[in-house]
C-alpha cells in the first residue's frame, strides 16, 4: 500500500463520517481505516439494550454494517451492500464498547466480500458478519 493510497482512504473516511448521521447519532468512532480495512467503535447505551438487557442484535448489526461500509468504499470506488449476515455468538452489555474490525477478503471490479469481527473490552467475540459490496456509480472523493 503506498502513502497515496492510505492518505486517500483516509479522506474518503473523512468525507463519508461526516455525512454518516446514523454512525455519528450512535456514537460510533471511527477509529482506522486502510484500503480494504476498517475499525470502528460503540458504547452500549441504556438505549441499545433489548427486552433481555443485553445488547440490542440490531446496535451490533449496524456497528459491523458500517465498518463494513468504510472499508469497502476506502479506495474511493463507491459500494453498497448488496447483501450482508450476521452470527451473534455472545451478549453484550450496556456499558460495554464493542469494536468491530472489516477485513477485505476478496474483491473484483463489481463486488467484494467482507469479514467483520465485533469484540467486547475483552477481546470476547461478540458477532461474526460477512458482507457483500456491490460496486455503484461514482467515487466519494474527486480526484481530478
Amino acid at each position: 500500500m503506498s502513502s497515496d493510497e492510505q492518505r486517500l482512504a483516509e479522506r474518503v473516511s473523512e468525507i463519508l463520517y461526516a455525512q454518516d448521521r446514523t454512525s455519528r447519532g450512535l456514537g460510533l468512532k471511527l477509529e482506522e481505516v486502510r484500503p480494504g480495512y476498517a475499525r470502528m467503535s460503540m458504547v452500549i447505551r441504556p438505549d441499545m439494550t433489548n427486552g433481555h438487557r443485553i445488547g440490542h442484535g440490531g446496535m451490533i448489526f449496524t456497528l459491523a454494517d458500517s465498518t463494513f461500509a468504510f472499508a469497502c468504499n476506502s479506495r474511493n470506488e463507491s459500494n453498497v451492500a448488496a447483501t450482508a449476515s450476521i452470527d451473534f455468538l455472545a451478549p453484550s452489555y450496556e456499558g460495554d464498547e464493542l469494536t468491530a474490525v472489516a477485513t477485505e477478503v476478496w474483491r473484483s471490479r463489481r463486488s467484494g466480500i467482507y469479514e467483520i469481527t465485533v469484540t467486547n473490552q475483552k477481546g470476547e467475540r461478540i458477532a461474526l458478519f460477512r458482507g457483500r459490496s456491490a460496486r455503484i456509480e461514482g467515487r466519494v472523493v474527486n480526484t481530478d
